[in-house]
């Protein structure tokens, strides 16, 4: 019983150690953190940067295996941390708050890594000769990240996740 446990966690652990290099693989092979540290003028810190991503790329794998220790909102409102009566409702819109934010960043992250893959491939240059685009490739690109936008609103304002139909 114990050699198992012990070989189940080395192949648990190699699975793991070769996924996270083939993210990490495809981040470097796009380019995407250079870019981003030019972007933002800041490309003395580009460790800095790679370093993050290492660290955000830890902790979600971290917590979504070991979901109990992210649970603090269950912490905070147990012991009513912010006054009795007013805790549920500070700590509804301070997570909604933190949501939010999250949910840019890591949707700005997203659609900066698709483009940058697409653009690594070249696949848009090759997309607009093929179909004849000669202008408003802008606007194409503008409408498909609208059209994302508004799904995602309809898809989570009307709890599509939760029951599969609007």
């Amino acid at each position: 019983m114990f050699l198992r446990q012990i070989l189940l966690s080395v192949i648990g652990l190699s699975a793991g150690l070769i996924v996270s290099a083939g993210v990490f693989t495809v981040l470097i092979s796009v380019g995407l953190i250079p870019r981003f540290a030019g972007k933002m003028h800041v490309a003395r810190k580009i460790f800095v940067l790679e370093e993050m991503v290492v660290l955000g790329t830890l902790f979600g794998g971290f917590f979504s295996i070991f979901s109990d220790w992210g649970m603090i909102g269950e912490f905070v409102r147990q012991r009513q941390l912010f006054g009795q009566g007013t805790t549920d409702g500070v700590w509804d819109i301070l997570s909604t708050i933190f949501l939010i934010v999250f949910g840019v960043f890591a949707g700005i992250f997203v659609g900066c890594l698709a483009l940058a893959i697409a653009e690594m491939l070249n696949t848009i240059p090759i997309f607009a000769r093929r179909i004849g685009f000669r202008h408003g490739l802008g606007i194409a690109i503008l409408s498909v990240a609208l059209g994302k936008l508004i799904g995602s609103l309809i898809y989570f304002t009307q709890r599509v996740f939760l029951y599969g139909n609007p």
